[in-house]
């Protein structure tokens, strides 16, 4: 049985090349637009399986089910599963097919939001059968195990970018794909929206969203495959007359060695996850508490301050596409110039934002909210995700993309944990000079990979 399930997770076997030029053009036509969308819309459901508890969590307080500080020590379950996860999901996404892997992370994730959506009946059921535990223990377990789940999306991802579309424009397909985190985050609100309005009652919120991720889950993996020799076609790289050649191990080495060698030791590749670190970190530490800024230290009411804060996540989609666009256009798929123009950049906004908020100003809020958005979808989705895939080997893209997103998530935490401390210690003011000083350190570990970056573009 056991050898059943590994042989279903290995990589789909090759097939024999495909030799009429029109046909591999139709077929690579047709699966590059057929493996894009379907692990596009993939991973917005990942989403809905994910972002649907901070959604609901005002009904669940509500409800008497949990309190504030319990949510809290939920959320941190699962980041902190969620970034470790990522980390060996991505060095497991490397020696499986990409179908199965996502479309098992996914179902995986659907069941837990149906157990967690029966959480006061589980519990009950449990303390009958004098096995007492508390639905806080029970909360926490069920969505730490669905952030080990969650980490099964990105990585596989990351492999199928790397193998259906070459170097020279990766950066704008990954980017463009990167929007699908704001679409899940979107639509998921909606659909929450919606049930509320029908007066469903929140168990709904975890069991549509469960239904959806069961159905999608089993659509790709009658829909999507895996690399491009399996259905008989060449290398991305051979098919488009990529100058830029994928750089792979070499040949004999184990898997051990390649994540050893070309993830773990690679300095590239640290200086990216330390980056991440901080990128993240600015990330939460101006979206999370943008809201509870403009009302205690600004003076917004609480709509009004959502509603400027908002402006983050709306222009954040754009800002990560422009990114990627420009850095095919103007630097060949090179992320190092582009990234540290986005610092830079996103530097100014975050003093702009503290200095010029005001409530008799709302539009130069929402501005600079907005520009603060835009400039740190730029380096969230190159610096952990393509420029990754750069600075490593082909056949260890997952595992390095699932490394530096672990330390994203590290500094998730730090944002949640650290910019709470700042602000009660230092106030406002200290809080967006760490996010500048953040931005600052992320750009002196991107620009280490300056050089290496220029080699991987000349060979």
């Amino acid at each position: 049985m056991l050898s059943k399930i590994v042989n279903w997770f290995k990589p789909l076997p090759d097939v024999a090349p495909l030799t009429d030029e029109q046909q591999i053009k139709r077929l690579y036509r047709n699966w590059r637009i057929k493996m894009f969308f379907s692990m596009y819309f993939g991973y917005a459901l990942f989403y809905f399986t994910r972002k649907n508890l901070d959604i609901i969590k005002p009904v669940l307080i509500e409800n008497n089910l949990f309190t504030i500080e319990q949510l809290g020590t939920i959320g941190l379950v699962i980041y902190l599963t969620y970034g470790i996860g990522k980390f060996l999901s991505g060095m497991l996404a490397d020696k499986c097919n990409i179908r199965v892997f996502m479309a098992v992370g996914l179902f995986a994730s659907s069941l837990i939001n149906l157990a967690f959506a029966f959480l006061p009946q589980i519990n009950s059921f449990m303390n009958a059968a004098h096995l007492p535990v508390t639905v806080v223990f029970l909360a926490s377990l069920l969505w730490g195990l669905n952030g080990a789940a969650q980490s099964m999306g990105f990585p596989p991802v990351a492999k199928g970018l790397v193998y259906w579309f070459s170097p020279s424009e990766r950066a704008t397909k990954w980017t463009l794909w990167s929007s699908s985190h704001t679409f899940g985050a979107f639509f998921v609100a909606q659909l929450i929206s919606l049930l509320a309005w029908l007066q469903c009652g929140w168990q709904m919120s975890f069991i549509v969203p469960a239904i959806l991720g069961i159905g999608y889950s089993l659509f790709m993996l009658s829909f999507m495959t895996d690399k491009p020799s399996c259905v008989g076609l060449p290398p991305v790289e051979k098919y488009r007359n990529d100058m830029v050649a994928p750089v792979k191990s070499n040949s004999g080495m184990s898997r051990k060695e390649i994540i050893i060698k070309y993830v773990l030791a690679n300095p590239f590749l640290w200086a990216l996850a330390i980056s991440y670190v901080f990128i993240y970190y600015v990330r939460f530490a101006t979206l999370d508490w943008a809201t509870t800024f403009l009302v205690q230290d600004r003076g917004f009411d609480m709509k009004l301050a959502a509603s400027a804060a908002s402006a983050m996540p709306f222009l954040g989609m754009p800002g990560g596409i422009v990114a990627g666009y420009l850095a095919d256009r103007w630097f060949g798929g090179r992320c190092t110039q582009m990234n540290i123009i986005y610092l830079i950049i996103l530097a100014v906004s975050c003093w702009c934002f503290y200095k010029f908020a005001s409530v008799n100003a709302f539009w130069v809020t929402a501005i600079f909210a907005a520009f603060i958005g835009f400039f740190v979808d730029g380096p969230q989705n190159l610096a952990g995700g393509v420029q990754a895939s750069r600075v490593t080997v082909q056949d260890a893209t997952s595992a390095a993309c699932g490394f530096t997103g672990m330390f994203g998530y590290f500094g998730a935490m730090l944002s949640s944990k650290g910019a709470s401390y700042i602000s009660v210690h230092y106030g406002w003011q200290g809080v967006y000079v760490s996010c500048i000083i953040a931005c600052v350190i992320a750009m002196i570990c991107i620009a280490t990979t300056w050089k290496k970056e220029a080699m991987t573009s000349n060979n």
